[in-house]
């Protein structure tokens, strides 16, 4: 592909005097940095191969310039991190951007996927391959992910509905003009075992640029400190390319996942700090009494529990160079997931036996069958022209995009198992036959970004999507007596982004952006519902007659490359804030439900990745998030004014960093800190009669070592949980079963490379 040169050059004035709060961010972020420098000389996009941590763009044509003259909060985690830490999955990758969070489900329900929390809003449905929303509730694997791009605050004029606090794309591996050979055998606790192949092969098929590549991944065994889960996983993705290094290149590509996993639906959460149950208070049958914890590693489930996953995906992309400054661009593509799942999941306790060996817990069963498809077609025109003394780095489009989801729910009667000693072997209820859900969104969407260079160090940024929808949901229950719901909700919603950049300098960038995302009813999981409240006066948010939520952010920052362009700082001041939720007019009223409630995310965001020295990396980032509702009503149901935000700490922190020693050894390390996360977000509630108010904050920390045996050859050791600090890694919403954060455990890789 053609490179593109920033429009930056020699000024023709001197620097001009720019707002203190941005004087006061950038000399926090870089001190003694110098503002002015005497030229700014042209700068190429180009990739800097010592610098591999640190990445130049990010891979979709809506972002016209380069990281550091972007302005927004944008992380990029690239391969190279991912094999230093020996990452398989999209929520161990995440780990590298502060302030994510996982879920484990709500209170009968356990999330089976990458389920997601990022600044205060759940994420899950903003998740992207190749900018295509990637759909279904599955384990994300990486062994086919070039780098994993996560952008932060309303970014609806980037892939519309539904992205208030940002999104997540994986880049897919495509075929390189190179002849190479990879292949890692990863061996690790829980009886863990990963192979993955990666082969890379130049073809003279007449074509010019021919190029194929194909990605494996095969991984079978355990989960470290959980008894009886399983995890069971293959993936082929084969790909080809034509035209590599000409001005017309096409790439086919295909990737099939199978997932034969046992899952995990969690531990009682008796016994822990902050741990509450009425009948251990006084009046009740165990008053006094301290209930001991039960065993991290006992399973609650089924020894028969199962999750199959069959995820197929096909793509079409073609670029061709129109000249030397305009590229156009066409991306097809259909995805199918189907996915079928049971598990049982410990629930409510039973302890008014004398004994403790005696003390039951309730098993709910969850049983579920989705099968979700997509088809899209985006076409993309991307353009660098002049108009008299403005510049413009120009890109629109228009998108295409048809989503299903079929489901088929299933209900069991609950059963008790004993509470200290789980029987995975015992007799669970036959399954039943509940009915049949089907749900459709068609869009049609139109887009156009513009940065306009209005002189030699200011830029302006401005991005537009209108986004035509139409939902429909139906239910069809397993009983014909029992009535059938059918409903339909279609509108526009107009999504924009405007950020004003300065340049003080070749190297740095100061900026202010300002932007929205709307996400209408049923847009996460299509399953559209009638807007009547129940006798607790909650509405499910996929109400048909319900209006979009709207989130907007604004956002000042640097961001600056030193050490010759090896090492990017980063530095932002955000705030989010989200209308529409649902509150209640009269708290006496269960059905006085309307749409006033809004909730607000704001806080600092540090990023610094690269390389301190030729032999030294580091990625590291770290968030503060202040989150609260500020208006709502004064019941349980719908929250006070002031709650706080679920799954949202109020600081985190993320290190990685790698040296290279002599002869042929890198050592590294890091850890992440994850701040306490209020679960009852209540500033009235009594926290000593509520049962888990929250998760505590905890420290996690990581090491590796590598040796290079040859050039074809590579040795690598990673310790996760060096400390072997217990911690809880995910809650549910009623807070009565946990998922243990995983222990000490370890992993040796031996990698090939031809």
């Amino acid at each position: 592909m053609a490179h593109i040169e920033s429009h930056k050059h020699a000024p023709a004035q001197q620097p001009r005097l720019i707002p203190s709060a941005a004087l006061t961010l950038l000399s926090l972020s870089v001190p003694g940095l110098a503002l002015a420098d005497a030229t700014l000389p042209t700068v190429k996009v180009t990739g800097q191969t010592e610098a591999t941590y640190k990445a130049e763009t990010v891979s979709s044509p809506k972002f016209t310039q380069p990281l550091v003259d972007t302005p927004q909060t944008v992380t990029v985690i690239k391969k190279e991190i991912l094999q230093e830490q020996g990452v398989a999955s999209l929520s161990e990758a995440l780990r590298n951007t502060p302030g994510v969070t996982l879920q484990l489900g709500e209170g009968g329900r356990t999330s089976l996927g990458d389920s997601i929390f990022m600044r205060g809003s759940d994420t899950q449905g903003a998740i992207l391959v190749d900018g295509v929303r990637d759909l279904g509730a599955v384990t994300r694997d990486t062994f086919n992910t070039e780098q994993v791009e996560v952008i932060k605050g309303p970014a609806g004029a980037d892939i519309g509905r539904g992205a208030g606090a940002g999104y997540v794309n994986m880049a897919t591996k495509l075929p390189l003009a190179d002849n190479f050979t990879g292949g890692a055998l990863s061996l690790a606790s829980g009886d863990k075992k990963r192979l993955t192949v990666d082969i890379n092969r130049q073809l003279d098929l007449g074509i010019a640029g021919t190029a194929l590549r194909l990605n494996l991944m095969k991984e079978d065994g355990g989960v470290p400190g959980r008894d009886k889960v399983s995890n069971e996983s293959f993936g082929f993705a084969p790909s080809i390319a034509f035209g590599l290094g000409t001005p017309t290149r096409t790439y086919f590509y295909y990737q099939h996942i199978e997932q034969h996993n046992r899952p995990d639906g969690g531990v009682p959460t008796i016994g822990l700090d902050g741990f509450y149950d009425a009948e251990f208070d006084v009046g009740g049958a165990q008053a006094g009494v301290s209930p001991a914890e039960v065993d991290s590693d006992n399973f609650y489930g089924d020894k028969d529990d199962y999750q199959h996953v069959y995820a197929d995906m096909l793509t079409a992309r073609i670029e061709h160079d129109l000249g030397e400054r305009t590229t156009i661009s066409n991306l097809t593509r259909w995805g199918r997931l189907k996915s079928s799942s049971a598990l049982n999941a410990p629930n409510t306790l039973d302890v008014t036996a004398a004994d403790p060996a005696n003390w039951t817990v309730q098993l709910r069963r969850q049983d579920d069958f989705d099968e979700n498809t997509i088809l899209t077609n985006q076409t993309n025109l991307r353009s660098s022209f002049v108009t008299g003394s403005v510049s413009h780095d120009l890109t629109a489009g228009i998108e295409l995009i048809r989503e299903k989801i079929n489901t088929r729910d299933f209900t069991a009667d609950t059963v008790d198992g004993n509470l200290y000693n789980p029987d995975p072997n015992a007799a669970f209820p036959a399954l039943e036959f509940a009915g049949r859900a089907k749900g459709q969104i068609d869009t049609v969407a139109a887009y156009a970004f513009d940065t306009i260079g209005l002189t030699e160090r200011w830029d302006l940024t401005a991005g537009l999507r209108l986004e035509r929808y139409d939902a429909e949901y139906s239910f069809d229950p397993a009983d014909p007596t029992d009535p059938t719901d059918a409903f339909d909700k279609s509108g526009t919603l107009t999504s924009w982004k405007l950020g004003l950049l300065y340049k003080p300098a070749a190297n740095g960038s100061i900026y202010v952006a300002y932007a929205n995302a709307e996400k209408p009813p049923g847009s996460d999981d299509f399953q559209l519902r009638a807007n009547t409240a129940n006798s607790s006066g909650n509405v499910n948010i996929n109400s048909a007659e319900l209006d979009p939520q709207e989130a907007t952010n604004i956002e000042l920052g640097t961001k600056w490359e030193l050490m010759d362009r090896r090492l990017a700082l980063t530095a932002a001041l955000y705030r989010s804030d989200t209308k529409n939720l649902l509150a209640r007019t009269d708290p006496l009223d269960p059905t006085s439900v309307v749409q006033v409630g809004k909730q607000r995310v704001q806080g600092v965001e540090l990023g610094v990745v690269g390389q301190l020295t030729r032999r030294w990396q580091i990625s590291a980032g770290l968030t503060t998030m202040d989150a609260k509702l500020l208006e709502g009503n004064g019941t349980s149901e719908s929250r006070d004014d002031g709650a706080g935000v679920r799954w949202t700490p109020k600081v985190a922190a993320t290190l990685w960093t790698t040296y290279q020693l002599p002869h042929n050894i890198t050592i590294g390390g890091g850890g992440r800190y994850v701040g306490t996360q209020r679960r009852d977000v209540s500033p009235n509630s009594n926290a000593d009669t509520t049962n888990m108010p929250e998760i505590p904050d905890y420290w996690v920390f990581d090491a590796m070592a590598s040796y290079r045996v040859n050039k074809n050859l590579n040795l690598q050791l990673n310790v996760y949980n060096l400390f072997d600090k217990e911690y809880i890694a995910t809650l549910n919403n009623n807070g009565r079963r946990y998922t243990p954060g995983t222990p000490l455990s370890a992993q040796l890789t031996a990698s090939l490379m031809f």
